[in-house]
């Protein structure tokens, strides 16, 4: 070998060796500080969006649970206290107002640190755990007034679920699913309502005042567990993998890019006023909260004045009262899902026009006082149809977040949450001054029939619809309402 050649070669060893060592360093190096380690068990389906979905459905579901359950024992709770039959009636009727208030006073604060700081998981766990220390604390309550800030708590709770489990589950679905998704979760405030009232009732007389109680603590404690198994899916994103297994949109890029990485800081959001401001300057989101509002009333004031009806029309105790309740909740947990999947192929407007309106028409049957049969048909089908509404509501809030810039879904869901707080806090006391006249209670259905019905016609291209039937229905409500009437001679 030639001098040059061992010159060549002794020059090339060191550059390869020089290579080596700085390769090996690189790999020597630490990781990022925003690197995972091993990949959690079950990474896959706990960040499904089917676990996802049954994780947020099962919170509505215990949100409802709780709720409910223990509405029929709050009454004997308070005469156990030392109040009267009559006082503990109108001080149960404050405990759900309240808890209203509570849900209206933390909605604003809720929303706007969830999507400011990107939370989702944390806040439903620290919510969970809130909610079982109100039930103890409510359970345990020595004086009314304990009473009733466990009820605000319970509050506090529940607005974690409708705004940032909402929140959480929009960010974890396909965006052309949703409404399937989010059809299935509402399938929960059916279920919750469902059980709640039987079972509390039933565990009441078997156990006492404590029992419904500990069981809605047992199913909180459920709850918290899926809560806490839950991977959202800009967490799976570090361990490389994608559980909806589709390309990122601009928009899920944008909402993603934020919360990448844990210690990315506070993401730049625009102020709370810009956010109001930003959400009712579109038609198509004021059209939604007016439907929300309207709701609340109707679903709220329904409630207090339907078993004082059935008693006073057709003279049914408490347990057939419960059993009518039960065969129209059933319906809802078909129709919710539906509506849902029907609203990802023929659009969120047409599903809930056509909920609405045909929920309104066997609302009009049920101003009829002919027959107890008649009445619970069309109960029943008008639950169907009412109950399919939320899930193209809620579907259009999130398709509302995504075309409005700076408005994220825990904002949406907590303008809904607002307005449907609003409708429910003034739907008992409607219902009840309505009902409580020289009428039976039935003008409180024939007075707000088509109130949810109007505004799902109206859009952005053509607001001048109005259908002009809520005057009508206040006539009909008050010639069939009053028990001096007959129906058949004033029509």
């Amino acid at each position: 070998m030639s001098t040059a050649e061992k010159s060549v070669e002794a020059g090339a060893t060191p550059a390869i060796e020089e290579s080596n060592t700085l390769a090996e360093a690189e790999t020597s190096l630490p990781a990022p500080t925003d690197a995972p380690g091993k990949a959690p068990v079950g990474l896959k389906w706990r960040c499904s969006p089917g676990f996802i979905t049954l994780v947020v459905g099962f919170g509505v579901a215990t949100d409802l649970f709780v709720y409910s359950s223990i509405i029929p024992v709050i009454p004997f709770q308070l005469e156990r206290l030392g109040y009267s039959t009559g006082v503990a009636s109108e001080l149960t009727g404050w405990l759900l107002f309240v808890f209203s208030g509570g849900l209206a006073a933390f909605t604003i604060p809720i929303a706007w640190v969830s999507e400011r700081y990107g939370l989702r998981k944390s806040p439903l766990i620290v919510a969970m755990l809130v909610l079982i220390g109100s039930q103890i604390m409510f359970m345990e309550a020595p004086i009314y007034a304990v009473m009733c800030i466990a009820r605000v708590l319970q509050g506090f709770a529940s607005t974690m679920v409708w705004v940032v489990g909402m929140a959480l589950l929009c960010d974890n679905v396909p965006p052309d699913s949703m409404g399937k998704y989010i059809g299935m979760a509402m399938s929960g405030m059916s279920a919750g309502t469902l059980a709640g009232p039987p079972i509390g009732g039933a565990i009441y007389t078997r156990f006492g005042f404590r029992g419904p109680f500990i069981f809605g603590m047992g199913v909180a404690v459920l709850d918290l567990i899926g809560r806490i198994l839950v991977i959202e899916r800009k967490e799976a994103l570090r361990w490389g993998y994608d559980p909806l297994a589709v390309q990122e949109t601009a928009d899920e890029e944008k909402q993603g890019e934020p919360t990448a990485t844990p210690d990315s800081g506070p993401v730049t959001a625009p102020s709370l006023l810009q956010v109001i401001t930003r959400l009712f300057k579109s038609s198509r989101a004021a059209v939604i909260m007016v439907i929300c509002v309207l709701y609340g009333i109707i679903y709220a004031a329904m409630e207090p004045t339907l078993p004082l009806h059935l008693q006073d029309i057709w003279g049914l105790n408490s347990s057939k009262v419960g059993l009518i309740y039960l065969g129209s909740a059933v319906p809802s947990l078909l129709s919710s899902p539906l509506a849902g999947w029907l609203s990802d192929r023929q659009g969120v407007e047409w599903i809930c026009a056509l909920c609405l309106s045909l929920g309104f028409v066997w609302y009009l049957v049920l101003i009829v006082q002919k027959s107890l049969a008649l009445f619970i048909v069309a109960y029943v089908l008008e639950s169907f149809f009412v109950g399919g509404t939320l899930s193209p509501v809620m579907t259009d809030l999130a398709n509302i977040s995504r075309s409005i810039e700076g408005v994220g879904f825990a904002h949406v869901y907590g303008a809904f949450n607002i307005m449907f707080s609003a409708g429910s806090t003034v739907g008992p006391v409607l219902g009840g001054q309505v009902s409580g006249s020289d009428v039976d209670g039935s003008d409180t259905d024939g007075c707000c029939l088509d109130l949810r019905s109007f505004p799902a016609w109206l859009d952005d291209h053509n607001s001048g619809w109005r259908w002009d039937f809520p005057c009508l229905h206040f006539t009909l409500g008050d010639v069939h309402g009053r028990r001096s009437s007959l129906p058949t001679a004033e029509t």
